[in-house]
C-alpha cells in the first residue's frame, strides 16, 4: 500500500516553491491546499493551528517518525526533513552534509531575506523609498555576486545537484523583479539554466 500524501499548505511564493521542487524532485505523493496569502488566509485560527507565526509553507507528513503525523514549518526546516525521509539531495558523509546545509542556510538568512526586501520595495511598496531601494538592490547585486564567484568553482552550490539549489532556484527565478540582469552573471545564468531545464523543478514551479 502506498504512504498517504503529504498535505503541502502553501501559495505562488518563491518560498513555497521550494518544496514544491523537492517534492517533485523526490517522487513524493503530496496534496496542495492552496493559503491565499493576498486574502490573509494565513491569519485564520485554523491556519495558525499548523504554524504559529503565521507564513506558508507547511507541511503535514501522516507517515511521520515512528509512523506517527508530524507537523512542519520553516521552509528550510521541511527541506531537511524531506532529504532526510528519503535519503535524496542531502549527502550522508559529514563534509557534504555541512556543506550543503550551509549554502541551504546561505539562502535562508540572507539570498531570501534580502531578495524578498528588494521585491517589497521595488514592486509592493505604496511609496517609493530611494534609501530602502538603493540599500536593497545593491545587497542582491552583492548576494549575485557571491552565487557567481561560487558556480564558477562548482556545477551546483553544494558540488551535486541538492536542497541548496532547490531553494535557492524559485529566488533567482525572480531576478527581473530584484532589477538583476543575469548577463552580468554568467555562472548564475548557466546554473539557473541548468536548474530550471529539470522536469520536476518546472513542475514545482506551476505550484499552485
Amino acid at each position: 500500500m502506498s504512504p498517504p500524501p503529504i498535505d503541502f499548505f502553501t501559495w505562488a511564493t518563491p518560498n513555497g516553491r521550494k518544496i514544491s521542487i523537492a517534492l517533485e524532485e523526490m517522487g513524493l505523493a503530496y496534496a496542495v491546499h492552496k493559503v491565499d496569502i493576498t486574502k490573509g488566509a494565513q491569519f485564520t485560527p485554523d491556519f495558525l493551528a499548523l504554524n504559529p507565526n503565521n507564513k506558508i509553507p507547511v507541511i503535514v507528513d501522516p507517515a511521520g517518525p515512528e509512523g506517527q503525523p508530524i507537523t512542519i514549518f520553516e521552509s528550510g526546516a521541511i527541506l531537511i526533513y524531506l532529504a532526510e525521509k528519503t535519503g535524496m539531495f542531502l549527502p550522508s558523509d559529514q563534509r557534504g552534509r555541512i556543506l550543503t546545509l550551509q549554502w541551504l542556510m546561505f539562502q535562508m538568512g540572507g539570498l531570501g531575506p534580502m531578495l524578498g526586501q528588494a521585491h517589497h520595495f521595488l514592486v509592493f511598496a505604496p511609496e517609493k523609498i530611494p534609501y530602502a531601494i538603493d540599500r536593497y538592490k545593491a545587497e542582491a547585486r552583492r548576494l549575485y555576486g557571491v552565487l557567481d564567484k561560487r558556480l564558477a568553482e562548482v556545477d551546483f552550490l553544494a558540488g551535486d545537484y541538492s536542497i541548496a539549489d532547490m531553494a535557492a532556484y524559485p529566488w533567482i527565478a525572480s531576478h527581473q523583479r530584484q532589477q538583476i540582469d543575469l548577463a552580468e552573471f554568467p555562472n548564475v545564468a548557466r546554473w539557473f539554466s541548468t536548474v530550471g531545464a529539470r522536469p520536476a523543478v518546472a513542475k514545482g514551479m506551476a505550484v499552485p
